[in-house]
């Protein structure tokens, strides 16, 4: 299976670094430098065998994001971003002066809104509801891409916020399947 990534494009609370969540917050307007991003990662995209499904989670700038690189996404809700609770609306850095070591070492043991089992659990629903599938593009979020990426490299996500990851940045992963976990 190979899934192509694309973290959806900046907002205004991604200016500020404050976390969102499952605030259903829009696109900041579009700076010429990110159209440049975007034309680039379309050369790539162009570049890949067709795709045979294109997703969003059902957060709106998701979706935005996928129609300024042409594309009608379904909704996943699968693919929504990690629930950050009390954290949202609070710059990044609040959580990680409340949670730091953790948060970068062994972050399955917090909750937030959701907990972050909870993320690696939609992630393993996620594999298996499309595993028929041999080329996905997925417009997402950078927790959920983030612990896509550790899980497909260790099979689990605890190293998921050691991943830099950003605005518009396009990724792609290959799963073995069978050698991920269930």
């Amino acid at each position: 299976m190979i899934i192509t990534l694309i973290r959806h494009l900046p907002t205004e609370w991604n200016k500020k670094t404050w976390l969102q969540g499952r605030r259903d917050t829009e696109l900041s307007p579009i700076t010429k430098e990110y159209q440049e991003r975007i034309s680039r990662n379309k050369q790539l995209l162009g570049e890949l065998p067709p795709f045979d499904i294109i997703l969003a989670s059902t957060l709106k700038r998701t979706h935005q994001t996928a129609k300024m690189y042409g594309f009608q996404a379904e909704a996943e809700g699968l693919l929504d971003e990690l629930d950050f609770g009390p954290f949202e609306g609070l710059p990044k850095e609040k959580l990680i002066e409340k949670h730091g070591e953790q948060w970068f070492e062994n972050p399955k043991e917090l909750v937030f809104g959701e907990s972050i089992e909870n993320l690696e659990n939609r992630i393993r629903l996620f594999l298996k509801k499309y595993k028929d599938y041999q080329n996905l593009l997925v417009f997402g979020h950078g927790s959920w891409i983030r612990a896509l990426i550790c899980y497909a490299q260790f099979g689990d996500i605890n190293g998921m916020n050691n991943i830099s990851l950003e605005n518009n940045q396009c990724t792609t992963v290959m799963l073995d399947l069978e050698q991920v976990k269930n």
